[in-house]
């Protein structure tokens, strides 16, 4: 097994499937979904709302274990069908981070501190939390609102906290999942651009599962899924 950190991949998934019930009322929600997203790769995931996205973004999210299948996150295998091979919580505390439809900030706590408590729950002295806190913002282009409370904030500074948020403990892997959704377009671009930015720069690997079809030229690598089954598109420019 390839220690953390030695892997060219940030994630792989081999074979995730994961079933709902049993007999007359089973239910295949996802069917032998592979996807390799290497350390660098911003990766879109497309299809139709019940397509399977949303079980497949929280089978390697670790939050929701698929019923067969491997995940493998940055050369250590996590999960081996619905068995853990780790501590689940802290393996995703460390190397996962999430970014949602909704910025889902604290509302009572300021921009940076909402960055600041990712920190601080991963064990950062409160002070250290605050610098690297307002380095992420700062790299995110949002460290002039670090003080403002997330209803002082456009939904696209939001969106930017909340990415810096995910960024907090340099995670192996991030997943999005339409995080443009409630954008305009111009906005939802800059969202889009700012994940291929992170993933460009800081080494993570990044899955966003978005329904937005007018920024796919900012992906490496495009993915769709529908019934359940994932495929690959070849071109990241072909028209769908």
């Amino acid at each position: 097994m390839t220690a953390i950190g030695q892997s060219e991949f940030a994630i792989q998934a081999e074979g995730l499937t994961k079933v709902y019930g049993s007999g007359n009322t089973e239910v295949v929600a996802m069917r032998d979904a592979t996807m390799e997203v290497k350390r660098g790769e911003v990766l879109a995931l497309l299809g139709p709302s019940g397509a399977g996205k949303s079980t497949f973004l929280t089978a390697v999210g670790l939050i929701n274990p698929p019923t067969r299948g491997r995940i493998t996150i940055r050369g250590q295998v996590v999960m081996d069908g619905p068995a853990a091979q780790t501590n689940l919580r802290s393996f995703r505390r460390r190397h996962i981070g999430f970014v949602f439809q909704k910025s889902n900030l604290i509302p009572f706590l300021t921009a940076v501190e909402n960055v600041q408590v990712a920190l601080e729950l991963n064990g950062a002295p409160r002070r250290k939390a605050r610098r690297s806190a307002l380095q992420l913002m700062d790299y995110l282009g949002v460290s002039d609102r670090a003080d403002n409370l997330p209803s002082m904030l456009s939904g696209g500074q939001q969106q930017r906290v909340a990415v810096a948020r995910a960024l907090a403990n340099r995670p192996s892997v991030i997943l999005a999942d339409e995080p443009t959704a409630a954008l305009d377009s111009f906005r939802g671009r800059q969202v889009m651009e700012l994940f291929a930015k992170v993933a460009h720069e800081q080494g993570a690997g990044v899955i966003v599962v978005t329904h937005d079809h007018r920024a796919l030229d900012v992906f490496d690598t495009i993915y769709e899924m529908e019934d359940g089954i994932m495929r690959q598109i070849e071109h990241p420019t072909v028209s769908l």
